[in-house]
């Protein structure tokens, strides 16, 4: 009987316990919803999506593939929209035909099914009223909290002016409603890729150019992605010449510019125990010769090199980004309290890119910085550490082996020399 109250007690404290712990606090309570990040993603149903040139196939039907693999990967918290421009209206009236734009599928939970029937229907028809497109789409994504995004995939220049797109862009902006726009030109041409240029620059977007299905559908994914992650706004700063000279950076995301062939070089302090990573981005924002590359390297006051990293390419891509890990050794403890001093290590950003005589050199490059510093790895699983990493564990492993098997060996034979002697 008392064991019998005992457990009934104890059930009562426990259900008691869990109740409390599932109430939500006051502070909790009281705390606002995190607005979901939406995305709205328009197409180009204009009649030159019909040209062949991707893959062996049409630009329309590589992007209808690239719309299901991304419909595929969209991430459960992000609420996606599909709006398309010059799918309805085949005929030859302008007005009409710059008005020919609608939302496919609405902004909200994503029904996958619906969504990808909903592109199936889409057949290459009209004009291309970029303008009008990025005005409906900004009204379908709202002006609450929320992070939102357009990304902008068409093969061709707006057909509508004088509703100029890039100026649509610059008073979408205005709005401060933090809306983004990154765009894609699928096989540009150079009128096409300047003005997506200005519309993705002018909302603090990108612009990709495209070639094949593969770069479309993993591009979309990166940035559907990125809406879901929180907005770092990039800080705006100015490279100098020489590492004495050049501003102190803290961790965080800067943007700077820089001209064909130029150095530009910036300053971070570490401390021991710490590890440095840092990575750069060069966006070929004109018309630019094949072959270049970008190069950041760290180095001491004294000049020495610490740690490099580079990347080539050949003319298929208009962002191109390397970065480098540089990991400080921590002290020995000391006497004393003493705060162990800081090293200021230069990163130096260098490109080889260059340009036919008539593209601008001026302003330079759009160059996007990242800087942080993190506690430095302790054991030998991080290769930054220990250069091999895990490679010395197994190293040793194998020396090990290789020894007790030449004894189990050694010993084998001398047993059947003796045997056969023996008989």
């Amino acid at each position: 009987m008392i064991t019998r109250k005992r457990l009934a007690t104890g059930a009562c404290a426990l259900l008691a316990a869990l109740s409390v712990a599932l109430l939500p606090t006051g502070a909790a309570a009281d705390e606002p919803a995190k607005e979901s990040p939406k995305v709205e993603l328009v197409l180009d149903v204009s009649g030159s999506m019909r040209a062949k040139d991707i893959d062996g196939k049409s630009r329309m039907a590589a992007a209808k593939q690239a719309f299901n693999e991304v419909l595929d990967a969209v991430p459960e918290e992000v609420r996606l929209g599909i709006r398309t421009l010059g799918a309805d209206y085949p005929g030859q009236d302008r007005k009409r035909g710059c008005k020919d734009t609608r939302q496919l599928y609405p902004v909200g939970p994503l029904d996958r099914t619906e969504a990808k029937t909903a592109v199936a229907t889409l057949a290459p028809t009209g004009w291309t009223p970029i303008g009008p497109a990025l005005l409906g789409a900004a009204d379908d994504l709202g002006d609450d909290g929320a992070t939102k995004r357009i990304v902008l995939i068409t093969d061709g220049e707006d057909t509508c002016a004088p509703l100029d797109p890039c100026q649509v862009a610059r008073e979408i902006a205005a709005k401060g409603i933090h809306l983004v726009i990154d765009t894609l030109g699928l096989v540009p041409d150079a009128k096409t890729r300047q003005q997506l240029t200005c519309i993705a620059e002018a909302t603090g977007g990108t612009y990709t150019s495209i070639h094949r299905t593969e770069d479309l559908s993993r591009r979309v994914r990166q940035l559907v992605d990125r809406a879901a992650d929180p907005v770092v706004t990039p800080v705006a700063t100015e490279g100098a010449v020489r590492c004495d000279k050049a501003p102190q950076l803290k961790p965080g995301l800067y943007t700077d510019r820089e001209s064909f062939g130029e150095h530009r070089w910036y300053r971070v302090d570490l401390l021991p125990g710490q590890e440095l990573r840092a990575s750069v981005s060069v966006s070929a924002d004109r018309a630019v010769n094949d072959d270049y590359g970008v190069l950041l390297r760290a180095v001491t006051l004294h000049g020495r090199e610490i740690v490099r990293g580079s990347e080539a390419g050949d003319g298929r891509t208009d962002v191109i980004s390397t970065g480098l890990r540089y990991p400080k050794p921590d002290l020995d403890d000391g006497p004393g309290d003493a705060k162990p001093a800081a090293e200021t290590v230069c990163l130096q950003v260098s490109n080889s890119f260059s340009a036919p005589p008539s593209v601008k050199t001026t302003p330079g490059m759009p160059i996007e910085l990242t800087v942080d510093v993190v506690d430095g790895p302790s054991t030998a699983s991080d290769v930054a550490s220990f250069g091999l990493g895990r490679g010395w564990w197994l190293l040793g492993a194998l020396v090990l082996v290789g020894f007790l098997a030449g004894l189990v060996w050694g010993w084998l034979s001398r047993w059947r020399v003796a045997v056969w002697r023996t008989h």
